[in-house]
């Protein structure tokens, strides 16, 4: 047997059928088509290529698509916790989940000896302060008339100047603490932005230590979703790079604001997050979506659409159209994604057998079991 057998084949039935049907007059006849197995090889004309139903497809060259499964979450520069500066026991809550608020308005009151303690220093603070104003007054009066020695001057002067700046340090408390108006041992908790109450962490009557988170407050006109990207991928993603978000039959698009300049300790993959407009409501915190990232393919990766692949020989390949018919190529699949699969090791101006591929498969196949048979 010679290194390399060169044998005759029949396209199968299908394609021998779709030939004949188009037996018009000067149609060219169907009767042979010559396979080559080794080379992968198929010789067809081009009035066999369209009565066989194959279209040709070219690679598009600089594009990939990235799918990775994400989850809807708030803005984290549109959400804040509502938290009391000091402790005490809860006597009012203005506002349920999901309830809007703005900014600045009171969503829970909370009872406390510290705000009473916060309040009296305040008013102790203004007593002192209108104090040394009355002496010094009196001491400026006495000075003009030279009553009154300059130190005495002086040391007024510097009496008030001590009292206005203990008044302004006692009223910074108290207004960081937000003690607003009402009782002299209560405090009105404001929120710090408007938006809709996503969390409730406390009920009537409890009683809170300082800092204890009260409610959360997003801004749901936007939304973001947190990726976690490959390192290798990672270096193709920019901000602005355009996110696909799906979930059933909605989808929108989100633009990638941040891409963080380390890895995650924990997953080992590079953080990111993109953000979605939301102002229709459409979209929820907390909902499992898929992101599909349009990023620019690495190395000399091109897109194809799938119906130019086929396995031969147990390997993914492609057939490239050449002047006599097909050739078979093997490539690797880098991602495959709506339809579309990223394979590199092209140049991307090849033609490609996409729809109709498989009759070409086929027909390796049936030379490959004609040739077992010799």
């Amino acid at each position: 047997m010679t290194t390399k057998t060169k044998y005759r084949a029949v396209l199968p039935l299908a394609l021998t059928l779709v030939l004949a049907g188009c037996g018009q007059q000067g149609a060219p006849p169907a009767a042979k088509v010559e396979a080559k197995e080794a080379e992968g090889v198929i010789h067809l004309t081009t009035q066999q290529i369209e009565a066989a139903g194959i279209t040709l497809v070219r690679p598009t060259a600089g594009v990939s698509t990235l799918s990775l499964p994400a989850t809807i979450e708030s803005d984290p520069q549109a959400t804040q916790v509502v938290s009391a500066a000091i402790g005490g026991r809860i006597v009012a809550l203005n506002h349920n989940l999901g309830e809007t608020v703005r900014r600045g308005e009171v969503v829970a009151v909370i009872e406390s000896r510290d705000a009473a303690g916060l309040r009296a220093e305040v008013e102790a603070a203004r007593a002192r302060a209108n104090l040394a104003r009355s002496n010094l007054s009196r001491e400026e009066r006495l000075f003009a008339l030279k009553v009154s020695p300059e130190r005495d001057l002086i040391a007024a002067r510097t009496a008030m100047t001590e009292a206005s700046i203990a008044l302004r340090l006692a009223g910074q408390q108290l207004s960081a603490a937000g003690v607003g108006g009402g009782s002299l041992n209560r405090i009105g908790v404001i929120a710090p932005i408007g938006g809709q109450v996503t969390a409730r962490s406390v009920v009537l009557g409890q009683t809170v230590a300082p800092d204890a988170e009260l409610f959360r407050v997003a801004n749901l006109g936007r939304v973001a979703i947190h990726l976690s990207l490959a390192p290798a991928d990672a270096g193709r993603v920019r901000v602005g790079t355009p996110v696909e978000v799906r979930a059933g039959a909605r989808n929108s698009v989100a633009r990638v604001r941040f891409v963080a300049p380390v890895l995650d300790a924990a997953t080992r993959l590079v953080p990111a997050v993109a953000l979605l407009d939301n102002s229709g409501g459409s979209w929820r915190p907390g909902e499992p979506v898929t992101a599909i990232l349009q990023i620019g393919a690495s190395g000399d990766a091109v897109s194809i659409p799938d119906s130019a692949i086929q396995t031969v020989a147990g390997r993914t390949s492609v057939f490239v159209h050449t002047k006599d018919g097909f050739r078979a190529v093997p490539v690797t699949v880098t991602s495959r994604v709506g339809g579309v699969a990223t394979v590199p090791g092209l140049s991307g101006r090849e033609s490609l057998a996409g729809e109709g591929s498989f009759t070409l498969k086929a027909e390796l196949a049936k030379g490959e079991a004609e040739h077992g048979g010799h």
